[in-house]
């Protein structure tokens, strides 16, 4: 304002009037009136002039034609909103230009030059008058920044439009028909009027919207002027029609009275701490909740920078449509749209045709595992048709128990290899030397390792079934029931003949046939996933029998079993020859080696001993370890290794992916309790932990640093490993998908703060290579870093608490602010908040947007990673993925729960077989 320079003049009507100014576009266009004037040049000065009447009156009308008006000049200093006069001097008719005078009095007014000594007195008196005015003038030549309204056609207002549903698509009630049915349910024993309490479960919202159902409720019976906790059909119908209006105005309003709960049509700082706390509650997001008086000034801030105390609907609808102006996808959408119609399922009426391409297309997702499988069935048939031929050309025996005894022994066969087999499967040094060092991996899936040991179970239990069928009910009776002439045949094989079925029971091969056939038994049934998961649930004390410890305990089982084993094929009834005994054949080898394998664990973990570094207890029962790295452990990330804490069980060890980095100067793991022993564990260490300083963390946190003592008070724990995993590979490829669920996330973590580490040795590298071309010296230096293949990696994390992200926040952060190159994307979804566009999760969404904006931190995550709301659709990741990447080939790496492995891998294989982009997908197995 100080820099514009105007001359305005002003007939003695001045004060008392409201201006004729109008602003437009910032600037000043004078209308024809009393207010209008010419420029001046004196800079940061104004110098209206003003009509100023003998008698000091001021008055409110035009003078009339021919009468003479008296002018003063008021020269003033106007900087912002400071007005100080400066001067104030008479100006002569003959000084008063025509152009001005006719600009300042208009068309026909005349001017006058007669003025006496008491003009200056009589402006000096007005002074206070004019100053006022021009302070009002100076306000308004500074128009306020008017609010940022946002183009309701553009991507990011288009997807805020789809926002504020009220009743989410995977709710129960879908339209009016189904809501009716419900009020007629819920209304038999009230009159015909549905009480405030059942608004929620009649319209279709889920138990954990309640408290928003309730707020819902009171917004729309206060619109209406409804009083009383009940309404009846025909008001329903009313609330029914406004929130399932599809109109964005319609819904906003809703919104909009939800908050403004005193119905006063302005929204104040507290109404919006309640909602927000409402909306945290409805989302199950604690920190939010804890924080709702702080995020409701973030938004009286950015909505009411005027101080004004309220925000208007206005507001509201700014808010709501703040979002990301564009998305960062570079795909065409003319590609997407060809891909989606390439990816839709067809189907061929041609049997054969059909038939042909599911099996082509299932051999080349599963080739490695076809062949093992078909090499290990077709050596089970060979086995047990060479033993079925070898009986039934014995004469003697067959005659007497003719086919029974065939199957008994083919069967036996079978499972001598296959007790021999299942061992190497959970040799796991054995398989992470061969998969490190040898290129059998090629061929042979190691990653499977655990499922082919489950597969060779069922084999085993197939076999021992057989076996003891055939037997007890076939054979035994069969010689029991032989004459005499007959018996003879096989007299030789079991002496005098049995007088009852006792005689074989009580027998060496009856009394370990038996035991191996009840320990295997308890064994496999408390290894399913009912019991190992603790799905099941019985009543004390059985229900010791379920969970983790009772699948491990009941495991070892198989010492007892294979001396029993053992026992069993040495006391044979039918051969008699050692060399033609042979059971320990099948088994030396095996067992050789895992005895060997239990104890390099047990050496390995005495001789490498670890010192804790620090603990935290995490929210969500994670229990995080931080170790000293032995010397000589040399891993990878994706791997895994096992963990011992003696003052919990000195016997068990338990698998843990290593959430450290292979460049990190120590190791750490991240335990969720599911069980027993895990919990045991996290009270052990909770109970050494010192509470957080000043309350400030919800952590309890013990921590040693380098150089002191460890604690008396801290648990020891023991390590073993590393051993290999599926995500250890995933160097092998350019591209990688990283998808944890929940504690899933463990392998994954360590992937992406490798990738972190890797560029970052890489830029170190190119930086020394200018400085070293810069100096004209030149050194060899090993490839290494340089070398690193992986280009791109996409992280998702899906998690159903917001406590979880407080686990990796350090790592989100760090590999956020290190990706200079935008290597790592990363995605977290916290699956407890609603679909985005669902009204409970709307103002979530709106201070998710606000903060990140202004302080670039995710109110969710607590990370600089924005948050994802709901589950992800997996489809529509892979396809962006197939957009960004054709013709590479990427490796999916999985860690979660068994639902959604079949997902995965089946998007895996439609995208791999119908676009230029292959998908090998991996499965975390422990």
């Amino acid at each position: 304002m100080g820099a514009e320079n105007e001359v305005i003049g002003a007939s003695s009507e001045v004060h008392g009037r409201e201006s004729d100014i109008e602003l437009i576009g910032g600037e000043r266009v004078p209308h024809s009136g009393p207010l209008s004037g010419p420029l001046s040049k004196r800079v940061g000065r104004k110098s209206p002039q003003f009509s100023v009447p003998e008698d000091g009156s001021s008055s409110g009308n035009k003078a009339e034609d021919g009468d003479e008006g008296t002018y003063v000049e008021v020269t003033m200093d106007i900087q912002g909103d400071s007005v100080a006069l400066h001067s104030v001097k008479t100006v002569a008719g003959g000084n008063v230009r025509e152009d001005e005078r006719s600009g300042l009095l208009g068309k026909g007014l005349e001017k006058k030059t007669s003025f006496g000594a008491s003009l200056v007195r009589n402006a000096s008196i007005k002074v206070k008058h004019v100053s006022q005015e021009l302070k009002r003038l100076a306000s308004f030549s500074k128009p306020a920044a008017p609010m940022k309204r946002y183009d309701r056609t553009k991507s990011a207002a288009a997807h805020a439009l789809k926002g504020l549903k009220f009743i989410s698509k995977t709710d129960g009630c879908a339209g009016w028909d189904e809501v009716e049915k419900q009020f007629d349910k819920l209304t038999d024993s009230t009159d015909g009027y549905l009480p405030r309490a059942l608004f929620g479960k009649c319209i279709g919202m889920n138990k954990e919207s309640e408290a928003f159902a309730l707020e819902l409720f009171d917004a729309l019976a206060r619109k209406r002027g409804i009083q009383g906790d009940s309404i009846n059909k025909a008001h329903l119908k009313d609330f029914w029609d406004q929130i399932s209006d599809q109109s964005f105005d319609s819904r906003l309003g809703t919104f909009f009275d939800m908050v403004d709960k005193d119905a006063d049509g302005r929204i104040t700082e507290e109404e919006i701490k309640e909602i927000i706390c409402l909306s945290a509650t409805t989302n199950k997001l604690t920190n939010i909740q804890k924080q709702a008086e702080e995020y409701a000034a973030l938004i009286m801030e950015e909505l009411d920078p005027e101080g004004t105390g309220f925000i208007m609907i206005e507001h509201l609808e700014v808010l709501l449509l703040h979002g990301p102006e564009t998305s960062k996808r570079g795909d065409s959408k003319y590609l997407s749209r060809m891909l989606s119609q390439k990816l839709m399922p067809t189907y061929d009426n041609n049997v054969v045709r059909r038939w042909y391409r599911d099996t082509s297309y299932f051999l080349q997702d599963n080739w490695q595992r076809a062949w093992v499988l078909a090499l290990w069935m077709g050596v089970m048939a060979g086995l047990f048709v060479y033993k079925y031929m070898q009986y039934r050309e014995r004469e003697d025996v067959y005659n007497v128990m003719g086919h029974c005894v065939c199957m008994a022994k083919g069967a036996a066969e079978t499972l001598k290899l296959n007790m021999a087999l299942i061992l190497l499967p959970v040799c796991r040094n054995t398989v992470t030397w061969i998969r490190n060092k040898t290129r059998l991996g090629v061929v042979v899936p190691f990653d499977d390792n655990l499922n082919f040991h489950k597969v060779i179970a069922v084999g085993v239990t197939i076999g021992v079934g057989i076996h003891a069928i055939y037997h007890l009910t076939c054979d035994f009776p069969r010689i029991l029931d032989a004459s005499d002439e007959k018996y003879m045949l096989v007299a030789q094989y079991f002496g005098r003949k049995p007088a009852s079925y006792w005689h074989f029971v009580k027998s060496w091969e009856g009394v370990t046939g038996i035991i191996m056939v009840v320990l295997m038994a308890i064994a496999f049934t408390l290894a399913t996933p009912w019991f190992r998961r603790g799905k099941v649930k019985l009543p004390k004390p059985l229900d010791k029998l379920t969970g983790f410890n009772a699948f491990w305990y009941s495991h070892h089982l198989f010492v007892i079993v294979y001396a029993m084993l053992i026992v069993h094929g040495v006391k044979l009834y039918l051969t008699k020859k050692w060399y033609k005994k042979t059971t320990w054949m099948y088994l030396a080898i095996p067992i050789i080696i895992y005895v060997l394998e239990r104890l390099i664990r047990a050496l390995r973990s005495s001789i490498k001993p670890v010192r804790i570094l620090k603990v935290a207890v995490y929210p969500g029962n994670v229990l995080a370890i931080y170790m000293s790295k032995p010397h000589g452990f040399r891993y990878r990330s994706g791997q895994f290794m096992f963990v011992n804490c003696a003052a919990v069980s000195p016997f068990e060890w338990h698998p843990f992916s290593i959430t450290s980095a292979p460049g990190d100067d120590y190791l750490s793991v991240h335990i969720r309790t599911a069980g027993d022993w895990t919990r045991s564990l996290k009270a052990k260490f909770s109970e050494a932990c010192r509470p957080p300083p000043d309350g400030k963390s919800g952590l309890l946190r013990a921590e040693c640093m380098q150089g002191d003592s460890i604690p008396s008070s801290l648990p020891k724990v023991l390590i073993d490993g590393p051993y290999g995993a599926p995500a250890q590979d995933y160097q092998k490829y350019e591209v990688v998908l990283l998808v944890g669920l929940g504690i899933g996330a463990t392998p994954m973590i360590s992937i992406v703060k490798d990738i972190v580490n890797n560029y970052k040795a890489m830029e170190e590298e190119e930086e020394m290579a200018l400085e070293e071309g810069a100096s004209g010296k030149s050194q060899h230096r090993k490839a290494g870093h340089s070398e690193f293949k992986t280009r791109k990696a996409y992280f998702y994390w899906v998690t159903r608490e917001q406590g979880s992200f407080d686990w990796f926040k350090g790592v989100m952060n760090e590999a956020a602010e290190a990706d200079h190159r935008g290597v790592i994307e990363l995605h977290n979804y916290c699956t407890s908040v609603y679909e985005e566009g669902d009204a409970r999760s709307a103002l979530i969404a709106m201070l998710q947007s606000l903060n990140h904006a202004k302080n670039g931190v995710d109110i969710v995550s607590g990370t600089r990673v924005m948050t994802h709301f709901a589950k992800p659709n997996w489809r529509s990741v892979y396809k962006r993925i197939a957009l960004a990447h054709p013709q590479a080939r990427v490796g999916v790496f999985y860690c979660g729960i068994q639902a959604l492995t079949v997902e995965l891998r089946q998007l895996a294989s439609d995208f791999s077989h119908k676009t230029t982009t292959k998908f090998d997908f991996h499965k975390e197995n422990f």
